[in-house]
């Protein structure tokens, strides 16, 4: 049986506390389609590829991580915009969007599902005095040397990671998913043997030379698939619907 439109979109935002995160672009419905929702398709940006590969698998809604409307982008609907748009008003197919509650979530966060994929048990937010903190910091059983750790990632991610080796073995990691190379300097500071995120940057490379921390670079897309994934599995059991998570490769 369907689920309304507003019934979805209340328990997803519910179930992130959406309303109490501070962010960049507006979390929850962005796109008005049908007012029924059977089949739900997630991915992790809402590309023009996603888009059409939701039309053809007939989707009734598309729920992504990045989604539109962010803060000081232009307003004008136009080119690019116009055409993703229009390929979602035409086809009746709403979309909702979650960025920051979707990667501090305990459970279906893009964060707390990399622990869970790579083994890390969770210690603490790598800023503890910071609210909006989204990295974590953890601990595996075992210490690994970084090439192990580096082949663990290739294996879970499907992608092999940049890698600097720092000096000696793995066992308290700092992380954070996506775009965040800068955390760096806070998991030197918090005295972690390595820190992952999805980009690199090119003064990241050299603080970890310079700490001897190993910093692992995974992919913003590969590091932040999971967690949509799995909020697309809660909606599904929740409340009987169909759920199908449409992968478009990204190298970055």
């Amino acid at each position: 049986m369907p689920v309304t439109l507003k019934k979805l979109t209340d328990e997803a935002s519910r179930y992130l506390n959406a309303h109490k995160i501070s962010d960049y672009c507006p979390n929850g419905l962005q796109v008005e389609g049908r007012p029924q929702v059977q089949r739900l398709i997630t991915g992790v940006t809402a590309s023009q590829a996603l888009l059409d590969a939701a039309v053809e698998a007939k989707a009734d809604a598309v729920l992504v991580h990045h989604g539109y409307f962010w803060k000081n982008e232009a307003p004008c609907v136009v080119g690019i915009k116009q055409r993703r748009l229009k390929t979602l008003l035409v086809n009746d197919i709403s979309l909702l969007a979650y960025h920051l509650p979707l990667d501090v979530h305990p459970e279906v966060g893009n964060n707390a599902r990399l622990a869970q994929l790579l083994g890390i048990e969770v210690e603490s937010s790598l800023e503890p005095d910071n609210p909006r903190s989204v990295g974590l910091i953890g601990r595996l059983p075992e210490p690994l040397p970084a090439v192990a750790f580096a082949q663990r990632i290739t294996e879970v991610l499907g992608r092999e990671p940049l890698m600097v080796a720092g000096q000696g073995l793995i066992q308290r990691i700092g992380w954070c998913s996506g775009g965040a190379p800068g955390y760096i300097e806070q998991a030197i500071a918090a005295g972690v043997d390595a820190y992952l995120t999805g980009e690199a940057s090119e003064p990241a490379v050299h603080l970890a030379r310079e700490s001897g921390l190993s910093f692992f670079a995974a992919g913003h897309h590969a590091t932040e698939r999971c967690g949509v994934q799995a909020l697309g599995d809660y909606l599904a059991r929740t409340f009987g619907i169909e759920h199908q998570f449409i992968d478009c490769p990204n190298p970055v």
